[in-house]
């Protein structure tokens, strides 16, 4: 009876789980498992959580469609249970995200091959006690779950010290309806929700006040766990919280690090178990498997202050998704080191800064390859961030060989201006060859938008730290950086003066392929053209709409184009790491041959003159 929760409590120590596993890496992530539930085990908790799919890393992709993943998987989850037990931790419970299959006796079209399940998983003493998979599967920006992964119907509800603990997969808080909405019925102390939720510029207020949304809509309090680290274009911020049943936050854990948030509940003692389907709001069926672990309440202790991390500022969360998706996407694929093209100019110094922040200075090497046309305030500027950050460089200048390819080629125009970045992507890819760097590109999302790189130039290399970010953006964080000299943030290196030099900032941006070139005059100020761009490419705004917004009707026809021409551009760019809420990457998925354009509905667009690389090429 609801008035028992008045008066009956129980106390339960939690311990969540916020780590950074390896896609594939089943044995290294079980290590993980097992590490860190010791750890819990050391502070005493008597339940501990790791996050979504994180025996296999996430996200998984077409991984989950191969029948010998999926069996890896659910032997890793076994033999981490038995490696739980001969370790002495038998005894803690322990919620995890892995790989599952539904049996199936026949392939079925319309469904993934072998029936995947998005799965969680108990272990206790030795042994796998219950299994779940994820009920709602997302279809929309990144996640493509519908495609493969199979949907669960089960609420599971584990008993522990008194305390019947309910366990959700991420998308399930998202949306309504499913397991969440009978967790009341179910009467369920603790909501348990393990995640992989990938970061976007202020979503952790959004996380938050859904955590809240859920707590009270659950009748009970809330513990979300979600993973660290990046994985390709992705970034996992960690930021796991627990709220209480009245949406009130009790516990918080740092963004961007590994981290053992641990707290004292006071919680509902379990009533008598409910079992059985149950119809949740969605009009699905949902199954309540209700498990025992421990019956009795552990004998009452004090409890310790619940601890909560501050969250980051705005300028302060996106540096530290760009350094730990550019430091996880080094280590995780092997490099040693970095290269990059180190032009003078205010891309090139951001990239190198965020490189020197994720790896450290030492593992950072930039060259220097002045052309015709570079100033010599470019040279002197680029030498001075090497001093100041402790970098690796050289100095390549490529006039000679520009004047050999345009000995044997008559290049003019535009072409002759992208033949020099080819030359200088050539040199990166060489040293890279030579020497086993990654090399890191610096075009910005103002640049790909609108065409404004050279294919096969300056848009070469393995990774673009700052490739979702606009240029006003990479102003600002610039800006930002050099504000933080002597800050106390895991996330930056301790450089001892400010690591990019006022000139970078302050100078006109300019490609240097012809003299006297600047960016304004191909494109718009930028503190024109970037409103209007997300406003494009982030918001899906058409044209009509863009002109009711406010943006100048010429402007919009003429970046429209630009955009739309640039489409095959950034289909051969390398990933970054994404941080707004549409990306060029997996959140946005254009058609590269492509006759529609919002100029010109009702009408037949005529053929791009020139190559191909003509209609938007700096």
């Amino acid at each position: 009876m609801p008035s028992l929760r008045l008066v009956d409590v129980a106390q339960l120590r939690i311990a969540l789980a916020q780590v950074n596993p390896t896609v594939g890496d089943l044995e290294g992530n079980a290590g993980l498992l097992v590490e860190w539930t010791r750890r819990a085990a050391e502070a005493g908790a008597h339940l501990v959580a790791f996050p979504e799919m994180m025996l296999t890393g996430y996200p998984v992709e077409d991984l989950a469609l191969r029948s010998s993943f999926v069996h890896a998987s659910q032997r890793a989850l076994a033999d981490a249970a038995r490696a739980l037990a001969e370790e002495g931790l038998g005894d803690l419970p322990v919620v995890t995200g892995y790989l599952d299959r539904r049996p199936v006796s026949m392939v079925r079209a319309g469904l993934p091959a072998g029936s995947p399940l998005d799965a969680a998983a108990w272990l206790h003493n030795g042994e796998v006690l219950i299994r779940s998979a994820k009920h709602h599967l997302p279809n929309y920006g990144v996640f493509d779950e519908y495609r493969i992964f199979v949907r669960g119907d089960t609420l599971p509800v584990v008993r522990v010290h008194g305390v019947d603990v309910a366990t959700v997969i991420c998308e399930d808080l998202w949306q309504d309806g499913g397991p969440v909405s009978v967790t009341s019925t179910a009467d369920a102390g603790l909501l348990l929700a393990i995640n992989a939720s990938p970061y976007e510029r202020n979503k952790d207020d959004v996380r938050l006040e859904l955590c809240a949304d859920r707590a009270r809509e659950a009748g009970c309090a809330l513990a979300y766990v979600n993973l660290v680290g990046g994985q390709d274009e992705l970034v996992f911020d960690g930021d796991s919280v627990i709220v209480g049943a009245d949406g009130e936050p009790l516990a918080r854990a740092p963004q961007f690090v590994e981290h053992l948030l641990v707290a004292d509940l006071d919680l509902p003692a379990a009533l008598e178990p409910v079992t059985g389907p149950i119809n949740a709001l969605d009009g699905t069926t949902i199954s309540i498997d209700h498990r025992v672990v421990s019956e009795d309440p552990v004998p009452a202790y004090d409890p310790a202050p619940h601890t909560a991390a501050q969250p980051l500022d705005d300028l302060a969360e996106v540096y530290g998704a760009l350094v730990l998706g550019t430091r996880d996407y080094v280590r995780k694929n092997g490099f040693r080191s970095v290269l990059l093209g180190l032009s003078g100019g205010i891309d090139s110094a951001l990239v190198a800064t965020i490189a020197a922040d994720a790896i450290g200075p030492d593992l950072v090497h930039v060259v220097l390859l002045p052309s015709r046309y570079s100033t010599e305030g470019s040279i002197t500027d680029a030498e001075e961030l090497v001093k100041r950050q402790g970098l690796h460089s050289r100095i390549v200048p490529i006039r000679g060989m520009v004047d050999a390819f345009e000995a044997e080629l008559d290049l003019h125009g535009l072409a002759a201006e992208n033949l020099q970045a080819r030359i200088r992507a050539n040199v990166w890819m060489g040293l890279s060859n030579e020497h086993g760097h990654l090399v890191l590109t610096g075009g910005n999302k103002s640049e790909l938008a609108t065409g404004y790189s050279t294919l096969y130039g300056d848009s070469a290399g393995g990774f673009g730290p700052i490739k979702d970010l606009t240029k006003t953006m990479v102003w600002a964080l610039a800006r930002w950086r050099n504000t933080q000299v002597g800050a106390d943030r895991p996330f930056l290196h301790p450089f001892e003066d400010e690591p990019i030099p006022e000139a970078v900032i302050v100078k006109e941006p300019s490609a240097e392929l012809r003299p006297d070139q600047k960016d304004r005059d191909t494109l718009p100020p930028y503190d024109v053209l970037d409103p209007l761009l997300v406003d494009y490419v982030e918001r899906d705004m058409g044209r009509d709409a863009l002109i009711a917004a406010g943006h100048d009707p010429a402007l919009v026809e003429r970046v429209i184009r630009l955009v739309d021409l640039a489409e095959y551009k950034r289909r051969q760019y390398p990933p970054g790491p994404k941080i707004t809420p549409k990306n060029f990457g997996r959140d946005r998925r254009l058609p590269i041959t492509n006759r529609w354009r919002e100029l010109l509905v009702g009408r037949r667009p005529p053929t791009p003159p020139g190559g191909a690389d003509a209609p938007s090429s700096r």
